[in-house]
């Protein structure tokens, strides 16, 4: 049986990765390095995880990468999955040596590092005519509400919720700016998008052939000023497909990305795995099986809708935490329907016979935090 080592278990969308290898066939190990919990997280108690092995320090120690690679090589040639940013990156800036162990879709450091700064993205969409933003260069904006945001907010550690600020008026633009400053000289100033957010998620194989697609919209997000989403919904369309596609491609990239959309504008892109990648199990897609395929050199063709249509995902804590906020914002209709959600969405983290892992996650979320 064939190996797959899924890295960073403290994250949870490494749960869906876990499940959908197993299913798949695989004998799947997932790593995590010490320095970096407090316990062991919740993805080790998966009836899918064959094996859990932690890796001494921290995943920016140094050392890391030696680590890494001795457990890479004690396994024949396994698949390598990165969940986490700085797994990737590393691997990404050392792809020869990696390749040289372990089968995996990664594009190079430079493609990562251009996908990651949001001014080359926004100009490459305006190149190849796909709508974005109007952005304000130098000068104060003319018009507001503004989003204000550094090129890179990954780079300086920011939370999701924190890689972005709007400002309404010309005070709080000053106060935002000042603050942005503190990490990016020359923060990003674009005009504000109404209309509710969607994400295309795309995997690209070594030769940068779509292989797989996922849309999914946002219904509710936390903080509700604009944030993570904590319930999505599957849907599908072509355009945007096609659009997310031709950006990627066009900076030569390989591997899981996703494009964030609102009405029907490019807002920024995520060139590894993303928040709501629990939705590829509970749309049934088959975008982790396709990769370990496509890593492995397989010839894996594209089949368009691979995936089920409507389905509502949430994330319990999170979710329940948005829908008081919206309740106490006033948007009762939201909140309410949030509640009906409670009864008829799916868990992120819920899975057939192995529920062990969402029990765990509730119980270290809630009592060692």
């Amino acid at each position: 049986m064939k190996t797959a080592i899924v890295t960073d278990g403290k994250y949870r969308m490494s749960i869906a990765a876990v499940r959908a290898l197993s299913r798949a066939g695989y004998h799947v190990v997932v790593t995590q390095t010490r320095e970096d919990v407090q316990t062991a997280p919740p993805v080790s108690v998966s009836k899918h995880c064959a094996e859990f092995r932690w890796i001494d320090g921290h995943v920016t120690d140094t050392e890391y990468k030696k680590r890494l690679i001795s457990v890479l090589q004690d396994y024949e040639r396994p698949i390598l999955f990165c969940v986490g940013a700085v797994t990737l990156n590393l691997v990404a800036a050392q792809r020869e040596e990696f390749s040289s162990i372990a089968d995996f879709l990664v594009a190079s450091q430079s493609v990562l590092d251009q996908l990651n700064d949001k001014e080359i993205v926004h100009e490459r969409a305006e190149k190849l005519g796909i709508p974005v933003p109007k952005q304000y260069k130098d000068n104060q904006p003319d018009d507001f509400p503004v989003v204000i945001k550094p090129h890179c907010g990954e780079k300086f550690g920011l939370k999701a919720a924190d890689r972005y600020a709007v400002a309404h008026n010309t005070e709080e633009y000053h106060a935002i700016m000042t603050k942005m400053r503190q990490y990016d000289s020359q923060p990003l100033v674009q005009q504000k998008i109404e209309g509710a957010g969607a994400g295309v998620s795309l995997l690209l194989d070594k030769e940068g052939n779509l292989i797989c697609a996922l849309c999914h919209r946002r219904i509710r997000e936390y903080p509700i000023t604009g944030g993570p989403s904590t319930c999505c919904e599957s849907f599908y369309d072509e355009t945007m497909i096609r659009q997310a596609y031709q950006l990627f491609h066009s900076f030569g990239f390989v591997g899981f990305g996703m494009v964030e959309f609102k009405d029907h504008c490019v807002l920024e892109v995520n060139p590894r795995i993303w928040g709501s990648f629990p939705m590829t199990e509970a749309t049934e897609s088959p975008f982790v099986a396709q990769y370990a395929r496509a890593a492995s050199g397989e010839a894996v063709p594209y089949t368009p809708k691979d995936y089920k249509i409507g389905v509502r995902m949430r994330f319990f804590l999170n979710d329940t935490v948005a829908i008081l906020h919206y309740l106490k914002s006033g948007q009762v209709g939201t909140a309410l329907r949030g509640i009906g959600d409670c009864f008829t969405a799916k868990e992120a983290l819920h899975g057939k016979g192995d529920n062990r892992v969402f029990r765990t996650y509730l119980k270290q979320s809630l009592f060692q935090r």
